[in-house]
């Protein structure tokens, strides 16, 4: 298993927004930490333009899958 840390870079209009998604997102990081491929997770708040995710998992499709789901993200990597 290995240690994988995801940011999130968020949008300057993120905080209006996240409303509409945030339920998912929510239910799909509860899922991935009942998993136990999710082990911390968190925005930064000052100023809210990032979060960060850390995963322990054995490959990192794990997590390229659990960014697939996400209704807002767009690859860029």
């Amino acid at each position: 298993m290995e240690y994988y840390a995801l940011i999130y870079y968020l949008g300057e209009d993120y905080l209006s927004r996240r409303t509409a998604f945030r339920e998912k997102h929510l239910h799909l990081a509860k899922e991935a930490n009942s998993r136990g491929d999710l082990v911390l997770a968190g925005a930064f708040s000052n100023p809210a333009d990032r979060a960060l995710l850390v995963f322990r998992v054995k490959d990192k499709s794990v997590i390229e899958e659990f960014i697939r789901k996400i209704p807002t993200s767009k690859m860029d990597w």
